[in-house]
């Protein structure tokens, strides 16, 4: 059985850097399973993502020999379940504020007598290159738990939240942290609540070994997320980079009348 390599390395303390999938395609998710990324998030929360499509999706980028996971919708069982059976490494899971949150997210992704998840399928064992029974046996090692913090109760909480045996990784969501901070949503700002808290995540989730992580808008602000401590980051997305590169060479391409038509500033994904 395939070790679960995002996993293997955030609990060794290294760094690992991912992207974000909205658009709902194996095509384009094959695409970007060959950059080097360690690990893909299709994200089924926020974008038009079924559960078949996301299937395919999954093996898409376990083929590609990295990790794929599964932002769900929301914090389920039956989300949880549904993800992990149809081949996803691991589960993002949205919202968590509190200890019984993460304590409820931890169980549905384990098999008893650790978890309440039920038995079942074949496609998660597939793309861990496995039989059933031996997926069965050695999954909960495997699976990958990541909590988001995006709230300042979630925050509050975060020393109850990273205790959770179980719990692999903290993913700071910034759009939706100042949403309900009352400021306005972007993927940084230098506001003294919004920086403490981050700070607060990170010298908490290094406590109790839990790897922190944020999602960053390109490489200069990945970069110093690194250097900061953070360990589990992601980068834009799909749709960002597509309409970014698109949108750089239609800029610099001279069409007369262009920039009327047009009429704005590129869209941001």
């Amino acid at each position: 059985m395939l070790k679960n390599e995002t996993k293997a390395r955030l609990k060794a303390g290294e760094a690992v850097v991912g992207s974000w999938l909205g658009i709902p395609s194996a095509v384009s998710t094959r695409f970007m399973a060959q950059l080097g990324f360690d690990y893909l998030t299709v994200d089924m929360e926020h974008q038009p993502i079924g559960i078949e499509t996301a299937s395919a999706m999954f093996a898409t980028i376990a083929g590609a020999g990295i990790t794929p996971l599964a932002r769900i919708p929301w914090n389920t069982a039956e989300n949880i379940k549904r993800v992990l059976d149809c081949g996803a490494a691991g589960i993002v899971v949205p919202m968590v504020n509190t200890r019984a949150e993460a304590e409820a997210a931890v169980a549905a992704a384990k098999y008893p007598p650790q978890g309440i998840r039920s038995v079942g399928g074949a496609l998660h064992a597939m793309n861990f290159r496995t039989d059933p029974a031996t997926y069965y046996a050695r999954a909960n090692e495997e699976i990958l738990v990541v909590v988001q913090a995006e709230s300042p109760q979630g925050v509050a909480n975060a020393e109850e939240i990273l205790s959770v045996p179980g719990v692999d990784a903290v993913f700071i969501g910034p759009n939706d942290l100042l949403a309900q901070m009352g400021q306005v949503p972007k993927m940084e700002n230098d506001s003294p609540q919004f920086v403490e808290a981050l700070a607060h995540i990170l010298r908490t989730a290094q406590k109790h070994g839990v790897a922190a992580g944020i999602h960053t808008s390109d490489h200069e602000m990945c970069n110093r997320r690194l250097q900061q401590g953070f360990r589990f980051l992601a980068l834009a997305s799909d749709a960002r980079f597509m309409v970014a590169g698109a949108g750089a060479e239609l800029k610099r391409t001279t069409i007369p009348g262009r920039a009327e038509r047009q009429g704005g500033e590129v869209l941001r994904y």
